[in-house]
């Protein structure tokens, strides 16, 4: 058999030739003519039928080959993804869906989605199901019934699916477990937290950085006119001597009714009965201006004293000597002191810290009838614990929330500089210890001032 007899293509012109070579008779012109004529139609057509045939075929292997890489996205797809027609049986599921539900395909597909949802939820799908609009995306949360119970809580998103004529024809649903939505939620917050520390952080460390600066010059400047005031203090305090002695002896020489007369008009012997007072009370303010320029100068991170024992009860009572002296208030100051204990750290910044706080207490009450300042003062465990009671307004929230501040402060200008308890707060914190604000149980603020104590160790008494 030759090849032009098996190639179907040539069959037509082969029939004519086999015809042709028959010795049997033919038709006249008009019939042959006739006869070729439909020969080369019928070979037009089968030829035209081959081409169809060719270019189905390809499309046909274009159509699986977009079918395939559809398929393999649709199974890659981590969500699952759902596609139901316009009465809700399932016609598509991926691979996450069905393991889900840990259920074949065979038991999922052309089956109601809604029976594979858990029944509270239902009604909620069947009408994410039956509604929408073309573009519309409704959200909603489902559990689905897997064949070993009820799966995790989902988040759904279903969209109405239509065809080319704008009809609808079903909807499609995507969604992954609320679990893993959360996790990412709570990693991203997390995230914005840690950003938001850091740059609080870095905005504080300026501020301080800043603000050491700043203070480190004001306290080197305070310190010259501090000086002077010291030897100016100790220069009187010898003339004042000197005067007196000098007094004295004019006072032996000269007539006694002259003498009289003169200490009368002059009234000598009051001035120099004050001048002494007048001094010790100077030099007492200049010390405890110096303490305070000390500790503004801590705040340029210069290194402190050596810490040692410190009797508490002894250094609270001068506190508050110093502060009631200072105020001339008429606050009632009761006192509940543990005697004989001791603390370890630094006598003059913890009294700083006690005149501070007796102090603010003595501001509290400057307008309260029965004015009272209490402090208590007891050991707790191997601390020691100081607290500074007043029975005045108390602290408001927006108050207690800013009182460790710097700069922050109550009282009108001129009479605070918002740094005192910030520094007490500071020292507290140096010495390893705390200092906490809290309203009373009835009425006014209480601060506590937490020490450890040396070692266990008291001091006889």
């Amino acid at each position: 058999m030759t090849t032009s007899e098996t190639d179907p293509r040539s069959r037509p012109a082969n029939l004519m030739a086999h015809v042709l070579a028959q010795g049997e008779p033919t038709l006249d012109g008009a019939g042959e003519e006739m006869w070729i004529d439909v020969i080369e139609k019928m070979d037009a057509v089968y030829s035209d039928l081959l081409r169809y045939e060719a270019d189905l075929e390809a499309k046909n292997a274009e159509l699986e080959a977009a079918e395939g890489f559809i398929s393999s996205v649709i199974a890659s797809v981590s969500d699952i993804l759902v596609v139901v027609d316009e009465q809700g049986l399932v016609v598509q599921a991926n691979p996450a869906f069905l393991e889900v539900v840990a259920r074949p395909p065979e038991e999922v597909l052309g089956r109601k989605l809604c029976e594979l949802v858990v029944e509270d939820d239902r009604p909620r799908a069947r009408k994410a199901l039956l509604s929408g609009e073309e573009g519309q995306v409704r959200e909603l949360e489902l559990s689905f019934l897997a064949s070993t119970g009820p799966s995790d809580l989902m988040a759904i998103n279903v969209s109405a699916r239509f065809d080319h004529n704008a009809h609808r024809v079903g909807a499609v649903l995507t969604g992954r477990p609320i679990g893993e939505l959360r996790r990412a939620y709570e990693a991203l917050h997390k995230a914005h937290l840690e950003l938001q520390q850091a740059q609080r952080k870095l905005i504080e460390q300026e501020k301080m950085a800043s603000l050491g600066r700043l203070v480190a010059g004001v306290a080197h400047e305070l310190n010259n006119p501090i000086s002077f005031v010291y030897g100016n203090i100790h220069t009187l305090d010898r003339y004042r001597k000197t005067l007196d002695r000098y007094l004295r002896a004019l006072e032996e020489e000269a007539p006694a009714n002259a003498v009289a007369r003169l200490k009368r008009e002059t009234r000598i012997e009051a001035i120099l009965a004050d001048l002494q007072p007048l001094i010790e009370g100077t030099l007492e303010g200049a010390v405890r201006i110096s303490e305070i320029v000390k500790n503004l100068r801590r705040l340029s991170f210069a290194r402190g004293g050596e810490p040692a024992a410190v009797d508490l009860a002894k250094l609270i009572g001068t506190a508050a000597h110093w502060a009631m002296r200072a105020k001339n208030g008429r606050a009632k100051l009761e006192t509940d002191l543990e005697a004989g204990l001791t603390v370890e750290g630094e006598e003059g910044k913890i009294h700083q810290v006690l005149v501070n706080l007796v102090d603010n207490a003595l501001d509290a009450v400057k307008d309260v009838a029965d004015a009272t300042v209490s402090i208590s003062m007891w050991a707790q465990g191997e601390d020691a614990v100081v607290e500074v009671a007043d029975n005045g307004a108390g602290l408001s929230e927006a108050v207690a929330d800013k009182i460790f501040e710097p700069f922050f402060t109550t009282k009108v200008v001129g009479e605070g500089t918002g740094l005192g308890l910030w520094i007490s707060y500071a020292i507290a914190r140096e010495h390893g210890g705390t200092l906490t604000a809290h309203n009373g149980d009835t009425r006014g603020a209480v601060f506590q001032l937490r020490l450890p104590r040396h070692h266990g160790r008291r001091i006889a008494g």
